[in-house]
């Protein structure tokens, strides 16, 4: 009987698995419809604001704020970055060391309250995405469907509700500002930012300018 339900045990995991994969594979070509935690979001509060854009139709001061704030070493890691991982523990941080990469896949297939469960899925998932998906799509991914305020998914709806632009037109300073409050919205405004989120979006601006010019931004930018 024991062998029996290993057995069983064992092609449901592979069946889970290659359903995952070709999932992944699916939305490295198609736009992203909604993802769980979008779900959960409309089921709690009603309704929530998404829409799809690409990543060349928005401004360079996107991608480059964001990865100024959440990974700088985006462009040089395979979806785990060591180097930080390490400073955080050194540091006794709180926050951890996520990589965009990660947050991708947790934002994506998992759950956002913290467990080791949910960890040893995100160790699994990353590498396969990494893999499947270039560094671009990742970071494109990622800008649509980070929330930036409560209900807000994505940087095209963040862009018109929070500043009345489409994000092809988000000056570095606003940009700045949206990836300042990630990756917590719901306890950081764009709109009446805090002394600590106008410190941190000029920080982040400065990053900016700083990871083009040392071509850290080769990955995603042309």
């Amino acid at each position: 009987m024991l062998p029996k339900l290993k057995k069983i045990l064992k092609i449901v995991l592979i069946m889970l698995f290659l359903l995952i994969f070709g999932i992944v594979l699916i939305f490295r070509f198609v736009p992203i419809p909604t993802t769980p935690y979008m779900l959960a979001e409309k089921s709690n509060h009603g309704s929530i604001s998404y829409s799809w854009v690409y990543l060349e139709d928005m401004s360079e001061n996107v991608p480059l704020s964001v990865v100024a704030a959440e990974d700088v070493n985006f462009c040089n890691h395979w979806g785990f970055d060591l180097a930080a991982i390490r400073s955080a523990i050194d540091q006794g941080s709180k926050r951890g060391a996520s990589t965009i990469s990660q947050q991708v896949v947790k934002n994506l297939f998992l759950w956002h309250q913290r467990s080791w469960i949910r960890k040893i899925f995100e160790a699994i998932l990353t590498p396969v995405v990494e893999i499947s998906w270039s560094k671009k799509r990742i970071l494109e991914v990622y800008l649509n469907i980070a929330e930036f305020d409560k209900g807000i998914f994505g940087i095209e709806q963040a862009s018109q509700k929070l500043f009345g632009v489409p994000s092809s037109k988000l000056s570095l300073q606003q940009a700045s500002l949206l990836a300042a409050v990630l990756p917590n919205p719901k306890q950081r405004s764009v709109i009446d930012p805090s002394k600590y989120i106008r410190k941190r979006a000029l920080s982040i601006a400065d990053g900016a300018a700083t990871i083009l010019k040392d071509d850290r931004s080769d990955c995603f930018t042309d």
